[in-house]
């Protein structure tokens, strides 16, 4: 897909992983709506940031662990950009604890955010692309939902469940051309691994990461947008991860 002139929407948009996707392909020549549930600094930032591109930019508040938020945020870039072309799923965050500390809300609260929250976005974008017989779909998962770690276990489950989901609609939508793909990103320095202690980081970059360095959003970005317009990956998790999942724990 070529992304010039085309219009993503990118939830999770507003910082991190999201918000590196969206000014890469805002570079692109894509117009971009970004959504965030506050207007704080990060969103300001990266509303600056896209502006500066040039192009059409929009910022949409929402929480999609609400299923009219995740619907109404694909109406609102329909009616302010004239549609959806591409549509990725960044928006998330870690959820702390093992099976018998998770509360039954934060459980459920992981599902509709990471989960639940792509069936009523796709529900209100796929008729979009359907129409046109081209989009892009792209989820993101983690490197968390393809080996099972000591903590964090809804986390990993809900991560988990992306590249299955992933592989259901990139099989339902081909003939529509339609691609859907997950990306699984490593440890990436964001907001997200900030309460990594000194010694997590030593650990990681001397014994877990072969290339010995974390890797960045805008690493991310560019290979979400790379991914996006390439037109013959479906139906894939892709990961980056500094070789991270290659090796033997």
């Amino acid at each position: 897909m070529d992304l010039q002139g085309k219009v993503a929407l990118i939830t999770g948009g507003t910082r991190g992983i999201g918000a590196a996707a969206a000014i890469e392909m805002a570079r692109r020549g894509a117009d971009v709506a970004i959504v965030g549930r506050n207007e704080d600094e990060d969103t300001v930032k990266t509303m600056a940031a896209l502006q500066a591109i040039g192009g059409r930019s929009l910022l949409i508040l929402a929480d999609m662990g609400k299923p009219e938020d995740a619907a109404r945020s694909v109406q609102e870039t329909v009616d302010r950009l004239g549609g959806v072309d591409v549509l990725v799923h960044s928006a998330g965050t870690f959820v702390p604890g093992g099976l018998l500390e998770i509360t039954p809300e934060a459980w459920n609260q992981a599902f509709n955010v990471h989960v639940h929250a792509i069936y009523h976005l796709c529900r209100a974008a796929v008729p979009l692309m359907q129409k046109k017989k081209e989009g892009v779909v792209i989820l993101i998962s983690s490197v968390a939902a393809l080996r099972g770690l000591p903590f964090g276990m809804a986390y990993q489950v809900v991560k988990g469940t992306l590249p299955q989901f992933a592989r259901a609609m990139a099989r339902e939508f081909a003939p529509d051309n339609i691609r859907v793909n997950a990306i699984a990103p490593g440890i990436i320095r964001t907001r997200f691994h900030a309460h990594m202690t000194p010694q997590q980081y030593q650990l990681n970059i001397e014994h877990r990461i072969p290339l010995r360095r974390e890797g960045t959003p805008d690493q991310v970005g560019r290979f979400i947008a790379e991914v996006v317009e390439n037109e013959y990956i479906t139906g894939q998790t892709l990961t980056i991860d500094g070789g991270l999942t290659m090796r033997m724990a």
